[in-house]
């Protein structure tokens, strides 16, 4: 028995850390959503922390705790640094500004020389696998599923339904945009990371837009009433392309009508119901 979960394993990883890893980018782009704010950065952020945590194993020797703590710490001061005054927009001017961010970076790793530049970063180590991934997944399902459930997750909600009177019941707006962009970015930043350790390469061009649009459908297909439903997003999305593989070229055609079959028919997501409430 163990034989065969070990041939499974095998056959099977790069999808086993794709589902784990898509899942935390899930999760970063449902606490932005879960404020009301459409942002398409999380592709850079991911990227920012990929690069972070990539270049301090390789050039650095550094250990992968290092690494992780890195990459979540820089993107987050990215963030930080970014987010006053594009968070002074909205809807999909601010999408619009995200996208921008994300071609910026793009193009700075594209002529970054030491990162590897056009070529990507190769070689490096393999760290982290199933126990890394699915444990960071694991703490920040359970970490934002207790935010939710309390009056932090009433205020988010608030915002997310109303801004405007959520404003009038004393929330204050710039404060959770803000700190809702710092934690996406950072779980964005350690996602890439996981990503980039079980790899082995990095490249410019896996952090454009597509990739910010991708994980944007994991919380369109899954909602956003709680954590768990872009998660679940996230595993289908990943999921499909394996599934449809017998359809060969025609199985991009019906991952999207999926997609936009959903989109039409369960506008909430799959999973639409939100999880009470205490506090």
């Amino acid at each position: 028995m163990w034989d065969a979960l070990d041939d499974f394993y095998w056959t099977y990883q790069s999808l086993i850390h794709g589902i784990g890893v898509n899942g935390i980018l899930a999760l970063s782009v449902y606490v932005v959503l879960a404020v009301g704010q459409l942002s398409l950065g999380q592709a850079a952020f991911m990227g920012v922390g990929a690069y972070t945590g990539a270049l301090l194993s390789v050039k650095l020797g550094a250990p992968f705790a290092v690494s992780m703590l890195a990459s979540a710490l820089v993107p987050a001061l990215l963030a930080l640094v970014v987010g006053g005054p594009t968070l002074r927009l909205t809807g999909v001017y601010l999408a619009i500004a995200t996208i921008g961010l994300g071609e910026i970076t793009r193009i700075v790793f594209l002529n970054w020389d030491y990162a590897g530049g056009a070529l990507g970063l190769s070689s490096i180590p393999e760290r982290g696998g199933v126990p890394a991934i699915y444990g960071t997944l694991a703490v920040l399902l359970i970490g934002l599923t207790l935010v939710a459930r309390s009056r932090i997750g009433r205020a988010m909600e608030a915002m997310r339904e109303d801004e405007a009177a959520a404003g009038v019941m004393g929330v204050n707006l710039p404060r959770y945009r803000l700190v809702a962009l710092v934690v996406s970015s950072a779980m964005a930043g350690v996602a890439g990371c996981l990503s980039a350790h079980v790899s082995s390469f990095i490249g410019p061009n896996e952090y454009g837009f597509e990739t910010a649009v991708t994980i944007l459908s994991y919380a369109l297909l899954g909602g956003i009433g709680s954590p768990l439903a872009p998660v679940l997003g996230s595993t289908i999305l990943t999921l499909l392309p394996e599934v449809l593989r017998p359809l060969a070229d025609f199985r991009l055609m019906v991952n999207g009508l999926i997609i936009v079959l959903a989109v039409l028919f369960m506008p909430r997501g799959i999973l639409p119901w939100r999880i009470a409430r205490t506090g």
